[in-house]
């Protein structure tokens, strides 16, 4: 299927491994030139070199903290006239107490789920509406819609930038722009795995019990590959998505849940 975005340009953030690379690897197949940011030098460079390799495309890589005021600089810098934005902060977090909070913690998450990804996605979608076309997809989680506990800090942004998201998309809409979020749920992904080594660890359990653990709580009875989520992106920017507004979509285990 063409999706009409050959030629177009995307920022890809946390586009160096796991849900990100699967969203870059969509796009850059779809023929999307990329700008790739994160923060490790080493696997932003082999992912940028592989898709070159695989898809023609040209990509530039920009290793930053999209979390840092400089780092989404240094993005537009490289790239200020994207078609697609894709924001992912790309931050793993462990649980905590929210009791034992402080102003400071709050603050930090609000920056990471929330600012960043509305930094840029500010920055950017004017000249998109001057040009008539762009596409802006936020990689959230699906836990915003069925909290965790010990993740308050997170998920209170998250749905803030939701939110946030649901508004503006309606007023970019009349300009051919389409902001939409993302809310994947369990994807075999480094993440995934490092954060199921913990849990186990704190529950005084094995991993590979966890894993049987998570799988039972998926409805497709297994974790979904970051390509499905990829190719979900990929739609969602497609030249024929302008009827899109704010719909934001669930994956659990690779079987999408619906619109809410």
């Amino acid at each position: 299927m063409d999706l009409g975005i050959r030629g177009r340009h995307a920022i890809v953030c946390g586009g160096s491994r796991g849900l990100g690379e699967g969203c870059a690897r969509s796009l850059a197949k779809e023929g999307v030139n990329l700008t790739i940011v994160a923060r490790g030098v080493e696997a932003l460079e082999a992912t940028a070199e592989a898709l070159r390799r695989e898809t023609g495309v040209a990509v530039q890589t920009v290793a930053a903290d999209v979390n840092a005021a400089e780092g989404r600089d240094a993005i537009l810098a490289a790239c200020p006239t994207p078609d697609i934005l894709v924001c992912n902060p790309g931050v793993r977090q462990v649980p905590g107490n929210f009791r034992e909070w402080e102003r400071a913690e709050w603050l930090y998450w609000w920056d990471v789920h929330f600012h960043s990804s509305m930094d840029l996605i500010a920055r950017v979608t004017p000249g998109m509406a001057d040009r008539k076309f762009g596409r802006v997809v936020s990689i959230s989680v699906s836990f915003i819609k069925f909290p965790q506990i010990g993740f308050a800090h997170s998920h209170a942004a998250r749905v803030a930038l939701s939110g946030a998201i649901g508004s503006i998309a309606r007023e970019l809409i009349p300009h051919n722009v389409t902001v939409n979020t993302v809310c994947p749920g369990l994807f075999d992904t480094d993440a995934l795995r490092t954060n199921l080594h913990g849990h186990a660890a704190r529950r005084g359990t094995t991993y590979e019990a966890m894993v049987a653990d998570r799988i039972g709580s998926c409805p497709a009875g297994r974790f979904a590959d970051p390509s499905e989520n990829g190719d979900l992106v990929a739609f969602l920017c497609s030249a024929q998505a302008g009827f899109m507004t704010a719909q934001n979509l669930v994956n659990d285990g690779g079987v999408y849940q619906g619109l809410f």
